[in-house]
């Protein structure tokens, strides 16, 4: 009994490896993306583009189901509630709001993900990081977007 499970249970996941699971990579315009300075842009690109950009660097896991899936719909999920690769596209007050979302999370310790860190400790933030992020969200929202609000 235990070894017709077993193998039922390998089958399954030979068969789970056939769905195909979406992991792309739209194109990115330049003009479309959050323009930053060079040490925030450093920290942002390992901490938090791999969910909330169009330059998702997709691990060996992620082509591995099931966990291909939770993968597939977690990067779906950050792009959609924040992406660096279409910040033109947000109206200002939305810029704002992500600008201090961003600021709240990552003084809470909130992003990147704990489980994400795990997996990439690279992504971890540093306290000097953590205040590079606040301050540069704190003078963007100031100077970047209160100017872009004038404007509308």
């Amino acid at each position: 009994m235990k070894k017709k499970l077993f193998t039922g249970f390998v089958i399954l996941l030979i068969a789970l490896q056939l769905i195909p699971v979406e992991r792309d990579n739209p194109p990115v315009h330049e003009a479309e993306t959050l323009k930053m300075p060079p040490k925030v842009q450093s920290i942002v690109q390992r901490a938090c583009y791999d969910c909330h950009s169009n330059t998702t660097r997709w691990p060996w896991y992620s082509y591995v189901a099931p966990v291909s899936f939770f993968v597939a719909h977690h990067v779906e999920e950050g792009r959609d509630e924040l992406n660096f690769s279409k910040w033109s596209t947000y109206s200002a007050k939305r810029k704002s709001k992500k600008l201090k979302e961003i600021r709240e999370q990552v003084k809470k310790g909130k992003m990147p993900l704990y489980g994400y860190v795990l997996l990439h400790p690279d992504a971890a933030l540093s306290e000097s990081d953590i205040q590079l992020i606040k301050t540069w969200t704190e003078q963007a929202d100031t100077l970047y977007v209160k100017t872009e609000k004038k404007k509308e």
